[in-house]
């Protein structure tokens, strides 16, 4: 859930007087989704004053499902299907902010047109015995892990979105974790397409966690060498594209792949045939938006 600034005083004005504006009065209407208020930032300079027809005291409340594809754990081969549920609570006439798939569950504590920063948190899938008995056979289990932070996003402009992510593993792993993110956004009619480069990183901690052989676990094992990563980092690319249906359903297809580089890279939990440093993530996503009065 996200919140953002009160806007200027809402007034009524009949903006479907401008049949030429009448796509953009469904944009500036009540209900607008993800996709309208990026072709909304795409059209107005930032300081344009928004419109809107509707009460001010009545939320827009947008219930997500998503189901994807990704790695069994961090750096598997085999990929298992996760579905959750997302919220996103929003007053009235307030476009609702641009994000991703792999964004962490953020709250904004300042919000503006062009920046905004608040607390994160992730959930980084767990590796365990029962995943793959063969090559995991000796290893310790990695429980799924929590990671609260916090984050920053700019837009230096429209349709440019940077983002940052600074985590703290506090179950799991106790690991540090960042992550970078730029994403280039281009609206066309009812479809929003984004495609932008990822940058991770992890410290000693979270390596040795997800990627480290210990010397019993090798002896047991039998097949591997121990192996101590001082670090980690992947890279790779995101891309997303959303159709509005109205301003109550929208639909979301995206795809990423994200190489694990450097000494993570090399781990025998990465190597061929225990994993794969090439990871793919594939999914759909689903939103219903409702309005509900402010005071109940």
């Amino acid at each position: 859930m996200s919140t953002v600034p009160k806007r200027v005083p809402m007034l009524r004005v009949l903006l479907r007087a401008c049949a030429g504006l009448g796509a953009l009065c469904l944009a500036l209407d009540g209900g607008a989704t993800e996709t309208q208020a990026a072709d909304l930032g795409a059209i107005l300079p930032r300081d344009t004053p928004v419109f809107t027809q509707v009460d001010p005291n009545t939320w827009i409340v947008t219930v997500s499902g998503s189901l994807q594809a990704v790695p069994r754990y961090p750096g598997a081969s085999d990929y298992s299907a996760v579905g959750y549920p997302s919220i996103d609570i929003r007053r009235a006439g307030e476009p609702r902010r641009f994000s991703t798939p792999d964004d962490g569950f953020s709250l904004s504590f300042y919000d503006d047109p062009a920046f905004r920063i608040g607390p994160t948190a992730r959930i980084v899938p767990g590796r365990y015995y029962g995943d793959d008995r063969r090559h995991l056979f000796g290893f310790r289990d990695a429980r799924i892990a929590f990671e609260p932070g916090v984050f920053a996003e700019f837009y230096p402009v429209s349709f440019i979105r940077t983002r940052v992510e600074a985590r703290q593993g506090v179950y799991g792993h106790h690991g540090t974790v960042g992550s970078v993110a730029a994403d280039y956004l281009i609206p066309t009619g009812q479809f929003l397409f984004s495609i932008g480069p990822r940058f991770n990183i992890g410290d000693a901690s979270y390596a040795r966690k997800y990627f480290g052989v210990s010397p019993a676990e090798a002896a047991l094992n039998g097949r591997v060498t121990p192996y101590d990563p001082r670090s980690f980092y992947s890279a790779g690319l995101l891309g997303a594209a959303t159709y509005t249906q109205s301003e109550t359903w929208a639909y979301t297809a995206y795809a990423g792949y994200t190489r694990i580089l450097g000494a993570s890279g090399d781990s025998p939990l990465v190597r061929r045939p225990f994993g794969n440093p090439n990871q793919f993530q594939f999914g759909l996503k689903i939103d219903y938006a409702f309005s509900m009065p402010a005071q109940f």
